[in-house]
Protein backbone atom coordinates (compact mmCIF):
# COMPACT_ATOMS: atom_id res chain seq x y z
CA UNK A 1 0.00 0.00 0.00
CA UNK A 2 2.83 2.35 0.93
CA UNK A 3 4.54 1.66 -2.39
CA UNK A 4 1.33 2.53 -4.27
CA UNK A 5 1.00 5.80 -2.33
CA UNK A 6 4.59 6.73 -3.09
CA UNK A 7 4.12 5.94 -6.78
CA UNK A 8 0.93 8.00 -6.91
CA UNK A 9 2.68 10.93 -5.22
CA UNK A 10 5.54 10.75 -7.71
CA UNK A 11 3.09 10.75 -10.66
CA UNK A 12 1.24 13.73 -9.23
CA UNK A 13 4.50 15.62 -8.70
CA UNK A 14 5.51 14.90 -12.30
CA UNK A 15 2.20 16.26 -13.55
CA UNK A 16 2.60 19.40 -11.45
CA UNK A 17 5.99 19.98 -13.03
CA UNK A 18 4.54 19.76 -16.57
CA UNK A 19 1.14 21.45 -16.37
CA UNK A 20 1.83 24.72 -14.53
CA UNK A 21 4.16 26.23 -17.19
CA UNK A 22 1.47 25.77 -19.85
CA UNK A 23 -1.19 27.26 -17.61
CA UNK A 24 1.17 30.07 -16.66
CA UNK A 25 1.87 30.89 -20.33
CA UNK A 26 -1.84 31.01 -21.08
CA UNK A 27 -2.48 33.23 -18.07
CA UNK A 28 0.41 35.48 -19.06
CA UNK A 29 -0.92 35.83 -22.62
CA UNK A 30 -4.36 36.71 -21.24
CA UNK A 31 -2.79 39.39 -19.04
CA UNK A 32 -0.77 40.79 -21.94
CA UNK A 33 -3.87 40.97 -24.11
CA UNK A 34 -5.93 42.59 -21.36
CA UNK A 35 -3.32 45.25 -20.58
CA UNK A 36 -2.82 46.06 -24.27
CA UNK A 37 -6.57 46.41 -24.80
CA UNK A 38 -6.83 48.75 -21.82
CA UNK A 39 -4.02 50.99 -23.05
CA UNK A 40 -5.68 51.26 -26.49
CA UNK A 41 -9.07 52.46 -25.29
CA UNK A 42 -8.84 55.83 -27.08
CA UNK A 43 -11.38 56.40 -29.85
CA UNK A 44 -8.71 56.53 -32.57
CA UNK A 45 -7.73 52.94 -31.68
CA UNK A 46 -11.32 51.70 -31.87
CA UNK A 47 -10.70 49.44 -34.89
CA UNK A 48 -7.53 47.82 -33.55
CA UNK A 49 -7.68 44.17 -32.50
CA UNK A 50 -5.28 42.72 -29.92
CA UNK A 51 -4.20 39.11 -29.41
CA UNK A 52 -1.35 37.48 -27.51
CA UNK A 53 0.35 34.13 -27.95
CA UNK A 54 3.51 32.79 -26.32
CA UNK A 55 4.41 36.24 -25.03
CA UNK A 56 3.98 38.00 -28.38
CA UNK A 57 1.33 40.70 -28.70
CA UNK A 58 -0.17 41.05 -32.18
CA UNK A 59 -1.87 44.29 -33.20
CA UNK A 60 -4.16 44.15 -36.23
CA UNK A 61 -7.10 46.06 -37.65
CA UNK A 62 -6.92 49.61 -38.99
CA UNK A 63 -6.32 53.27 -38.12
CA UNK A 64 -6.80 56.53 -40.02
CA UNK A 65 -3.23 57.84 -39.76
CA UNK A 66 0.21 56.27 -39.76
CA UNK A 67 0.94 58.16 -36.53
CA UNK A 68 -1.83 56.16 -34.82
CA UNK A 69 -0.17 52.91 -35.88
CA UNK A 70 3.14 54.06 -34.45
CA UNK A 71 1.55 55.40 -31.27
CA UNK A 72 -0.41 52.20 -30.65
CA UNK A 73 2.78 50.15 -30.64
CA UNK A 74 4.56 52.67 -28.41
CA UNK A 75 1.74 52.60 -25.86
CA UNK A 76 1.67 48.81 -25.70
CA UNK A 77 5.46 48.65 -25.45
CA UNK A 78 5.41 51.16 -22.60
CA UNK A 79 2.95 48.95 -20.71
CA UNK A 80 4.89 45.71 -21.30
CA UNK A 81 8.55 46.49 -21.92
CA UNK A 82 9.64 42.88 -22.37
CA UNK A 83 6.81 41.71 -24.63
CA UNK A 84 7.44 41.14 -28.32
CA UNK A 85 5.04 43.13 -30.53
CA UNK A 86 3.94 42.31 -34.06
CA UNK A 87 2.37 45.41 -35.59
CA UNK A 88 0.10 44.36 -38.45
CA UNK A 89 -2.16 47.42 -38.28
CA UNK A 90 -3.25 48.77 -41.66
CA UNK A 91 -3.57 52.50 -42.36
CA UNK A 92 -7.02 53.07 -43.86
CA UNK A 93 -6.50 56.36 -45.68
CA UNK A 94 -7.72 57.82 -49.00
CA UNK A 95 -5.38 57.15 -51.91
CA UNK A 96 -3.41 60.19 -53.05
CA UNK A 97 -1.14 60.28 -56.10
CA UNK A 98 2.58 60.11 -55.34
CA UNK A 99 3.27 63.43 -57.06
CA UNK A 100 0.52 65.27 -55.19
CA UNK A 101 1.50 63.76 -51.84
CA UNK A 102 5.16 64.56 -52.38
CA UNK A 103 4.35 68.15 -53.31
CA UNK A 104 2.14 68.65 -50.26
CA UNK A 105 4.59 67.12 -47.79
CA UNK A 106 7.53 69.05 -49.22
CA UNK A 107 5.64 72.33 -48.83
CA UNK A 108 4.36 71.52 -45.34
CA UNK A 109 7.76 70.40 -44.07
CA UNK A 110 9.60 73.36 -45.64
CA UNK A 111 7.18 75.74 -43.91
CA UNK A 112 7.06 73.90 -40.59
CA UNK A 113 9.91 75.69 -38.80
CA UNK A 114 9.26 79.22 -40.10
CA UNK A 115 9.59 81.60 -37.18
CA UNK A 116 11.86 79.34 -35.12
CA UNK A 117 15.13 80.52 -36.64
CA UNK A 118 16.20 77.16 -38.06
CA UNK A 119 14.41 77.13 -41.41
CA UNK A 120 17.47 78.08 -43.44
CA UNK A 121 19.49 75.29 -41.83
CA UNK A 122 17.17 72.38 -42.67
CA UNK A 123 17.46 70.51 -45.95
CA UNK A 124 14.94 67.69 -45.59
CA UNK A 125 14.01 65.73 -48.70
CA UNK A 126 10.71 63.96 -49.39
CA UNK A 127 9.98 61.18 -51.85
CA UNK A 128 6.92 58.95 -52.20
CA UNK A 129 6.99 55.40 -53.51
CA UNK A 130 4.48 52.61 -54.07
CA UNK A 131 1.15 53.16 -52.38
CA UNK A 132 1.71 56.04 -49.95
CA UNK A 133 5.18 55.04 -48.68
CA UNK A 134 7.03 58.22 -47.75
CA UNK A 135 10.82 58.36 -47.49
CA UNK A 136 12.31 61.29 -45.57
CA UNK A 137 15.98 62.11 -46.10
CA UNK A 138 18.43 64.97 -46.11
CA UNK A 139 19.49 66.94 -43.06
CA UNK A 140 17.86 68.55 -40.04
CA UNK A 141 19.40 71.23 -37.83
CA UNK A 142 18.31 69.38 -34.67
CA UNK A 143 16.13 66.55 -33.34
CA UNK A 144 13.09 68.83 -32.97
CA UNK A 145 13.24 69.76 -36.65
CA UNK A 146 13.60 66.10 -37.62
CA UNK A 147 10.71 64.93 -35.42
CA UNK A 148 8.53 67.77 -36.72
CA UNK A 149 9.06 66.55 -40.28
CA UNK A 150 8.28 62.96 -39.30
CA UNK A 151 5.12 63.96 -37.44
CA UNK A 152 3.86 65.99 -40.40
CA UNK A 153 4.28 63.01 -42.71
CA UNK A 154 2.80 60.56 -40.20
CA UNK A 155 -0.32 62.70 -39.75
CA UNK A 156 -1.04 63.36 -43.43
CA UNK A 157 -3.87 61.63 -45.28
CA UNK A 158 -2.62 59.30 -48.00
CA UNK A 159 0.50 58.28 -46.07
CA UNK A 160 0.58 54.56 -45.23
CA UNK A 161 4.19 54.27 -44.09
CA UNK A 162 7.08 56.61 -43.24
CA UNK A 163 10.71 55.58 -43.64
CA UNK A 164 12.84 58.07 -41.75
CA UNK A 165 16.39 58.57 -43.07
CA UNK A 166 16.81 62.17 -41.88
CA UNK A 167 20.34 62.93 -40.67
CA UNK A 168 20.42 65.19 -37.62
CA UNK A 169 23.39 67.56 -37.56
CA UNK A 170 25.44 67.09 -34.39
CA UNK A 171 25.40 70.00 -31.90
CA UNK A 172 28.46 72.21 -32.32
CA UNK A 173 29.09 75.84 -31.26
CA UNK A 174 31.67 76.13 -34.04
CA UNK A 175 29.16 74.94 -36.66
CA UNK A 176 26.56 77.33 -35.25
CA UNK A 177 29.05 80.18 -35.70
CA UNK A 178 29.59 79.12 -39.30
CA UNK A 179 25.84 78.87 -39.89
CA UNK A 180 25.28 82.45 -38.73
CA UNK A 181 28.14 83.76 -40.84
CA UNK A 182 27.01 81.77 -43.88
CA UNK A 183 23.49 83.13 -43.51
CA UNK A 184 24.74 86.73 -43.39
CA UNK A 185 27.19 86.21 -46.25
CA UNK A 186 24.63 84.61 -48.57
CA UNK A 187 21.38 86.38 -47.76
CA UNK A 188 23.19 89.68 -47.22
CA UNK A 189 24.76 89.70 -50.68
CA UNK A 190 23.17 92.45 -52.85
CA UNK A 191 22.37 89.97 -55.65
CA UNK A 192 20.78 87.50 -53.20
CA UNK A 193 19.14 89.60 -50.49
CA UNK A 194 15.73 89.32 -52.18
CA UNK A 195 15.70 85.65 -51.16
CA UNK A 196 15.83 86.73 -47.51
CA UNK A 197 12.33 88.22 -47.90
CA UNK A 198 10.94 84.73 -48.48
CA UNK A 199 10.05 83.25 -45.06
CA UNK A 200 10.70 79.73 -46.39
CA UNK A 201 14.35 80.67 -47.09
CA UNK A 202 14.87 78.94 -50.47
CA UNK A 203 18.66 78.71 -50.02
CA UNK A 204 19.30 76.07 -47.37
CA UNK A 205 22.64 75.91 -45.52
CA UNK A 206 23.74 72.59 -44.03
CA UNK A 207 26.86 72.57 -41.85
CA UNK A 208 28.63 69.63 -40.24
CA UNK A 209 32.14 69.75 -38.79
CA UNK A 210 32.96 72.87 -40.78
CA UNK A 211 31.81 71.44 -44.12
CA UNK A 212 29.01 73.34 -45.87
CA UNK A 213 26.45 72.10 -48.38
CA UNK A 214 23.99 74.44 -50.10
CA UNK A 215 20.56 73.04 -50.99
CA UNK A 216 17.40 74.60 -52.41
CA UNK A 217 16.65 76.59 -55.53
CA UNK A 218 17.55 79.96 -57.04
CA UNK A 219 16.38 81.86 -60.10
CA UNK A 220 19.54 81.80 -62.20
CA UNK A 221 22.96 80.24 -62.65
CA UNK A 222 24.49 83.60 -61.72
CA UNK A 223 22.66 83.50 -58.35
CA UNK A 224 23.93 79.97 -57.77
CA UNK A 225 27.49 81.05 -58.53
CA UNK A 226 27.29 84.07 -56.20
CA UNK A 227 25.89 81.91 -53.39
CA UNK A 228 28.82 79.52 -53.80
CA UNK A 229 31.36 82.35 -53.76
CA UNK A 230 29.78 83.89 -50.65
CA UNK A 231 29.71 80.55 -48.88
CA UNK A 232 33.41 80.04 -49.56
CA UNK A 233 34.23 83.49 -48.14
CA UNK A 234 33.33 82.52 -44.56
CA UNK A 235 36.40 81.97 -42.32
CA UNK A 236 36.79 78.53 -40.77
CA UNK A 237 34.95 76.64 -43.52
CA UNK A 238 36.75 73.54 -44.75
CA UNK A 239 34.69 72.91 -47.89
CA UNK A 240 31.57 74.09 -49.73
CA UNK A 241 29.41 71.87 -51.94
CA UNK A 242 26.97 73.86 -54.04
CA UNK A 243 23.89 71.69 -54.70
CA UNK A 244 21.58 74.60 -55.45
CA UNK A 245 19.16 73.96 -58.29
CA UNK A 246 18.38 76.60 -60.89
CA UNK A 247 14.63 77.01 -61.43
CA UNK A 248 13.54 75.79 -64.83
CA UNK A 249 16.58 73.57 -65.37
CA UNK A 250 16.31 69.81 -65.32
CA UNK A 251 17.78 68.23 -62.18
Amino acid sequence: MKLKLVASSLCLAALLLVVPPVLHAQANDAQLQSRAQKTLRAKRFHDIQVSAHNGTITLSGSVKYFSDKVDAEKRVKKTDHDAAIENSIQVDTPEVSNARLEQKLSADINNSRVGYGTTAFNAISVSVHGNGVVVLGGYAYGPVDASTAFNIAANTKGVRDVINHINVDPPSPQDDRIRRMEYRAIYGAPQLNRYALNPVKPIRIQVENGHVILFGAVDSQADKNVAGIQANSVPGVFSVTNNLQVSGQEH
